[in-house]
Parts: structure tokens; sequence; C-alpha cells
């Protein structure tokens, strides 16, 4: 067989088999930012973390889990929309570290007349290591739906032409 016929065959193959390593990259993301938010709220500092800034993050974490748990699905079958969605949110995620991570690392509060600072260092190291992990994971799966989509795309294309 013929390197030709092979990659034929493989690109053909596409149209039958599941993009599962995108999927499951975006899954994998959602379990890292599983991770980091139950690391953030079960620490119990003061009231630090009683404001808004964690309700807005409550939120942006259910949106999150949704919104790459959609993706996930939408790239399997090789739709290029969700890995530009992946993409986006991928950034997102490095964003994330410069908000409550880096503030509440910086922030020192009272408690029981002891200044505490919110955020120790092991915590602070473990929550970017689980964000960028969550980032990364989103955008490899980007990246490869991309990748698969033109492939599939292009080779859909040159089945139309023989065909016609």
């Amino acid at each position: 067989m013929s390197m030709n016929e092979e990659q034929f065959i493989k690109r053909d193959r596409m149209r039958f088999a599941k993009n599962t390593l995108s999927s499951g990259l975006a899954l994998l993301a959602i379990l890292f930012n599983v991770f980091y938010f139950v690391s953030i709220y079960k620490s119990d500092v003061g009231s630090y973390y009683y404001s808004i800034v964690i309700g807005a993050s409550i939120l942006y974490n259910l949106i999150f889990m949704l919104l790459v748990f959609l993706s996930s699905e939408g790239v399997k079958g090789y739709n290029v929309s969700y890995a530009y969605v992946l993409l986006a949110v991928g950034v997102l995620q490095i964003v994330r570290i410069f908000l409550l991570p880096v503030s509440a690392h910086a922030a020192v509060v009272t408690v029981n007349q002891q200044e505490t600072i919110v955020m120790q260092t092991a915590q602070f190291i473990r929550v970017v290591v689980y964000l960028v992990a969550s980032a990364v994971c989103c955008l490899v799966a980007g990246v490869v739906g991309i990748r698969k989509s033109r492939v599939l795309s292009a080779h859909m294309a040159s089945l139309e032409q023989k065909v016609a």
C-alpha cells in the first residue's frame, strides 16, 4: 500500500470516527477547573472570599463548565466553531490567573488579631498550575479540532470532486 493510499484511508476514516482527542482534552480541562475552584472555595480566610468577585467567579465556573462540555461534544463531530470557542476559553483561563489568585496571594487580612495571607504560596502555585493545565487542554483541544476539521473538510471536498 502506498503512502498516498494510507493517507487517503486515514482521512476517509475521519468521516466515521469521532475526534476523541479534542473532546477528551476539553473534558480534562473541566477536571482541572474543578480542582481549581475546589481549592479556592474550600479556603476560609476571614471575610476575604465573601465578595462580589467570588460570586462572579462561581458564575464564570458554571458557564465555563457548560461551555467547555458543549464544545467537547461539538469538536467530537469536527465542528470547527466549537474549536474556536475552546481557544477563547483557554485564553480566558490564563487571564483568570491574574484576577483572583494573584490578588488573593497578595492580600493580607486580620483573623483573630493576627495578620494572615489570604492565599499561601503553596495554594497559589497549585491553583495557577490548575488554571494553566486547564488552559493548555483547551488550547490544544481547539488547535487539534481546527486542524482535524480542516483536513476532513478538504477530504470531503475532494470526494465530491471525484463524484462530479
